[in-house]
């Protein structure tokens, strides 16, 4: 049964409930995070977009005679039951929305699909995948222990590893010296909230935002409408569903989700947020049994501040857009279009890579181009069992673990943040918060550092960065895998450090050999190159890299365009003329070696020539 740990939270008080020691030796229990896609369910509805928007004003007819044609072709096949279509809506993609009579399986969706695709008139039709909260791990429920009393929010020190511990934080003490994230809005793109959770209370610090879903099916709404408000009714489901999947509690999956990015903080309650004066813009897209792409494409496109048909533009434009949710197979076409849309509305959108311990290949929206993708790690730093991997992740987070990861046995193992004790709907249970582990929860973490970064950059009159320069800032910014995962399951370039992404956004511009500066020196992880790097605005660039003594240590560049000199010191930062050692021959290709290195932090310096450089590859090995 997957059940939820949680420390109970009342408003008002700093309540920090401790766990006895019997619970501390108590084996954890639920099921393994890694999980398995679900069976897929039948498919309901279609997305269908014409090429033209007088093609579109047959999408019903067309619709209808396809489906006609397909069961034409189909003897005997469900007892020969009739197929109509409805065009239920346009997309904020350009699509239209067919829901079918009936359910159709797989051999039935492939024929009406192929039918569909060889219209001329037709640019692509896709079934309306249903998507899922990227699943995670609960630990179990406790009866709690007495309360203390202690200052300020009360779970961040013991509990919270997630943002200030030194293996597995994310160093966001040192961040909020800089930025808060105030001004800034993250959309949180899920389940919904629970709005009157004390630890996310505080006037507009949650928008009241807009229920996304479309089909009273899975909104567990009166109506099919679309509504102002993202409540979240549960998403619990019995032994016998239709979902294919088995049974489960509520999950509170925004709620938790929300708190990381902008739970209340230094208000003596709870735990503390990353970024925790931004505001939450909830968006629901998923209850029962999941969500349609149908309504998480335009809930994107509508938390960016474009529009929707029928539903009022977005007040609150979001900065950053999170997406703690996915299923298996490629990226759709109407997913691409809603992220592009979203992205050149300035978003920068943050997406889970999966809980299947599988390539992020196969799994969408973590799959699609323009995103960040978001590999989790544990508390000592290393790759979280269940985490997706591949070329396609780009950074970690924060994720958790439990009793399969070593270390992780006790609270300290899960990421805390606020939750709900009820089982079903939104009443008769407790204000809690609670402990959960998977790429759902390194996400936030994400997200929330990309929010402080946004709002330091316009508290300092600076720009704020574009989605693409924000990606590259993040993926640069951060820091090595204390515990590095093995070369068939990368998840990134390294865990994200909110500390050095705000010092590097805030970096001003300098010319050492004009002004009296240095640089922030990024992190460079052993054996993980650091791509695509360009002078920029800056000269000069700066490495560290963390030796051990003894083994040959090699620092190489390659690939590019231009000209770039390097120079390495160890416990120091070199100059021209201080060194010990340098390759300054023409072009990108440079190798410096230390054949018997001395422990200690070695830091390089890549230099411009007269033409500069672009695309150059950055590598420290040892």
């Amino acid at each position: 049964m997957h059940t939820n740990k949680s420390l109970g939270l009342a408003a008002g008080a700093a309540l920090a409930m401790a766990i006895s020691q019997s619970l501390w030796a108590a084996p954890p229990v639920g099921r393994s995070l890694v999980e398995a896609p679900a069976a897929p369910q039948a498919t309901t509805q279609l997305i269908v977009k014409y090429r033209t928007p007088a093609a579109r004003t047959l999408s019903v007819a067309t619709a209808a005679d396809r489906a006609g044609v397909v069961e034409r072709g189909l003897a005997g096949v469900a007892g020969n039951r009739p197929l109509t279509a409805q065009a239920l809506r346009r997309s904020a993609t350009g699509a239209d929305v067919v829901r079918l009579s009936r359910r159709l399986e797989a051999a039935e969706l492939g024929r009406l699909l192929t039918e569909l695709r060889q219209d001329p008139a037709v640019e692509y039709a896709e079934p309306d995948q249903v998507l899922h909260p990227v699943g995670m791990l609960t630990r179990p429920s406790a009866a709690a222990a007495p309360a203390e009393v202690v200052p300020d929010d009360p779970l961040y020190a013991t509990y919270q590893w997630h943002l200030h511990g030194e293996a597995g934080g994310i160093r966001a003490p040192a961040a909020w010296e800089s930025s808060t994230g105030a001004g800034t809005v993250v959309a949180v793109i899920d389940t919904g909230i629970l709005p009157g959770h004390p630890d996310l209370q505080d006037g507009d610090h949650v928008l009241e935002g807009y229920d996304f879903i479309s089909s009273a099916f899975y909104s567990r709404r009166p109506t099919d409408e679309r509504v102002p408000g993202a409540l979240d009714h549960g998403d619990w489901r019995e032994a016998t569903n239709e979902c294919n999947l088995p049974a489960a509690p509520s999950s509170w999956h925004g709620t938790h989700v929300a708190g990381t990015v902008g739970q209340l903080t230094h208000n003596a309650l709870g735990g503390a947020g990353v970024a925790y004066d931004a505001q939450v813009l909830p968006v629901r897209v998923l209850g029962y049994c999941g969500g349609q792409m149908s309504d998480i494409a335009d809930a994107i496109v509508w938390a960016s501040g474009g529009s929707v048909d029928g539903v009022p533009d977005n007040a609150h434009p979001a900065e950053v857009i999170n997406l703690s949710l996915g299923g298996s197979g490629t990226c759709s076409a109407t997913m691409q279009g809603a992220i592009d849309t979203a992205v050149a509305n300035g978003s920068t959108v943050v997406v889970a890579a999966g809980n299947s311990a599988a390539n992020t290949s196969g799994f969408t929206p973590a799959n699609c181009a323009n995103v960040v993708t978001v590999g989790a790690t544990r508390i000592t730093g290393g790759i979280a069992y269940y985490s997706n991997f591949g070329a396609a992740v780009d950074i970690a987070g924060p994720g958790g673990g439990e009793q399969e990861d070593p270390g992780n046995a006790g609270w300290d193992g899960f990421v805390v943040q606020a939750g709900y004790s009820g089982e079903t709907g939104p009443s008769g249970g407790e204000y809690v918060n609670t402990g959960k582990a998977g790429t759902s929860m390194a996400a936030p973490h994400v997200a929330a550092t990309a929010a402080l970064v946004q709002s330091a950059l316009a508290a300092a009159g600076k720009p704020v960065l574009s989605p693409a320069d924000m990606e590259v800032l993040l993926k640069r910014t951060s820091r090595p895998f204390p515990v590095p995962p093995s070369a068939v399951r990368p998840i990134g370039t390294g865990i994200v450090d909110a500390s050095l992404a705000l010092a590097r956004a805030l970096e001003e511009p300098c010319d050492p050999a004009v002004d009296d500066c240095t640089a922030t020196a990024l992190p460079l992880a052993n054996g993980v190159p650091r791509t695509g790097l360009a002078d920029d605005d800056a000269r000069e660039a700066l490495y560290a890299f963390e030796a051990r003594a003894g083994a040959t240590l090699s620092f190489l560049t390659l690939a590019g365009t231009g000209n770039v000199r390097l120079y390495v010191k160890r416990d120091g930062v070199p100059t021209e003329h201080d060194y010990d050692a340098r390759s300054v021959r023409a072009g990108t290709a440079h190798t410096v070696r230390f054949t018997a290195p001395q422990a200690g932090t070695y830091y390089i310096k890549l230099v411009g020539g007269t033409r500069g450089y672009s695309g150059v590859t950055l590598i420290g090995r040892q």
